[in-house]
């Protein structure tokens, strides 16, 4: 990080710093306004954008935005004088790494940059382990390191090329259908089609025409032959979701179908013989349905040659930061937006709550929270609610009835710290002042605590 922009409408301090930096051996441009800094971006590629938070038109907070906007990976140190401080800390809301007060001491200037360097490597390093763990966890789409997912890669691998039927369960959400796709391209089938139909999706009367088709006049609006999903998918995979959805009479004609490979389109009077793999899936207890008479028990044991259940998150929690990490990727770049990542205390909050929507929810959770948050990092306020509270250390204190208030107010303390250096970045000196306490007492209690990550 050895090039940087200078921003300030004072030739003076242009002046000092392009001194003070090439001195230091940095390659340094300056800019008299935010508008002018914007240029400089796209021609001088800087590394660091050190700036004043006040200018005519165009102000730090301003320039830091259309720097958001534009994806620059630049950092944003602002520079603020006496009466502009929380000009400064919004600017570090936003996004901005650090501040440094006016008037400044060059070491303070180099001491800053330093530390700005030294973290964004560590960022870099750790984005760079966190791909190769990425690519380590993947196995076709599905993103795991979980031993319950290691089980099931395994299960995918051995009986991808076989045509025995494959009976998936596991609550919504957790990527049923995404197994279903990684049996299907790692089989011999995988440049067949992929067929994929929801049973609980479709009207009862329209159903069997989808998976089977239909002759021409067959019935009212039937104007031509059509072939069914089963014929679509005639040398590939046909994967039928919440199969516990299927009526009764159909499940008549799909055992049917699975016992003779053949199937009879509405209307026909003859069979025509299809050669599909299918692949199953649901979220109900396919038992418990076969003993209150609502699915056929014939059809159950010819489906479930292959049963491949899959845990919920909560049962896996090792994969929801690998989960977010992609997440955080993906929409970085589908949304435009430059979330870097999550403090400590967000990650925890996470990795505690109990997704009873799964990926699904994990995965809405984290696109929301990215949409609302004001900086570059996410924080546990950026959170839902419901994630918040269903690890509030206070909240669960209380619930417990615990009546210690010793211990109560142990856990208040420690929350209360944790916000402090939350709010100002790590800064130990001011988050004791917003504590208002000493800065030793804090340094002890960091250690009485054992807070180490933020």
């Amino acid at each position: 990080m050895r090039r940087v922009l200078v921003v300030d409408d004072e030739e003076n301090l242009r002046l000092v710093l392009r001194t003070i930096l090439k001195r230091a051996g940095y390659e340094v441009e300056v800019a008299t306004s935010g508008e002018e800094a914007l240029e400089k971006v796209e021609s001088f590629g800087p590394d660091v954008i050190l700036t004043d938070v006040r200018m005519p038109k165009m102000s730090g907070l301003d320039l830091l935005a259309a720097l958001k906007a534009k994806q620059s990976p630049a950092t944003v140190i602002v520079m603020s004088a006496y009466g502009s401080v929380d000009l400064a800390i919004e600017a570090m809301k936003a996004g901005a790494y650090d501040y440094v007060p006016k008037p400044f001491k060059p070491d303070e200037i180099l001491l800053t940059l330093r530390k700005a360097e030294e973290r964004e490597t560590l960022r870099r390093e750790n984005a760079k382990l966190r791909e190769e763990i990425r690519r380590e966890s993947k196995f076709d789409e599905i993103l795991a390191k979980s031993a319950p997912m290691m089980d099931i890669f395994k299960t995918i691998s051995k009986i991808a090329d076989y045509k025995t039927t494959v009976l998936i369960s596991g609550e919504s959400g957790v990527g049923k259908e995404l197994v279903a796709r990684a049996i299907h391209r790692r089989s011999t089938r995988k440049d067949k089609p992929f067929v994929a139909i929801n049973c609980g999706a479709i009207p009862e009367n329209l159903l069997e025409s989808e998976l089977f088709g239909h002759k021409k006049g067959a019935f009212t609006d039937a104007n031509a032959d059509r072939r069914g999903l089963f014929e679509e998918a005639t040398g590939g995979t046909l994967f039928l979701d919440e199969i516990g959805e299927l009526p009764l009479a159909l499940q008549v004609k799909l055992l049917r179908v699975l016992q003779e490979e053949t199937i009879r389109r509405l209307g026909d009077v003859k069979d025509t013989k299809v050669d599909v793999r299918i692949v199953a899936a649901t979220h109900r207890d396919l038992q418990a349905e076969v003993k209150a008479g609502r699915f056929r028990e014939d059809l159950f044991y010819r489906l479930n040659v292959l049963p491949i259940p899959i845990p919920p998150l909560r049962d896996r929690r090792e994969d929801i930061l690998l989960l977010v990490d992609h997440f955080l990727a993906r929409n970085n770049v589908r949304l435009g937006t430059a979330i870097r990542g999550l403090d400590a205390e967000a990650r925890k909050a996470l990795v505690d709550y109990a997704w009873p929507g799964n990926v699904r929810e994990l995965e809405n959770t984290i696109e929301r929270a990215m949409v609302l948050a004001e900086g570059d990092q996410l924080h546990t306020q950026d959170l839902p609610e419901r994630v918040r509270e269903a690890r509030d250390p206070v909240q669960m204190q209380l619930a417990s009835g615990e009546l210690s208030v010793k211990k109560t107010t142990r856990i208040i303390e420690e929350v209360l710290i944790r916000r402090a250096l939350q709010k100002t970045k790590g800064n130990r000196t001011r988050a004791a002042e917003v504590l208002e306490i000493s800065h030793r007492a804090l340094l002890y209690k960091l250690k009485d605590y054992k807070i180490t990550d933020l």
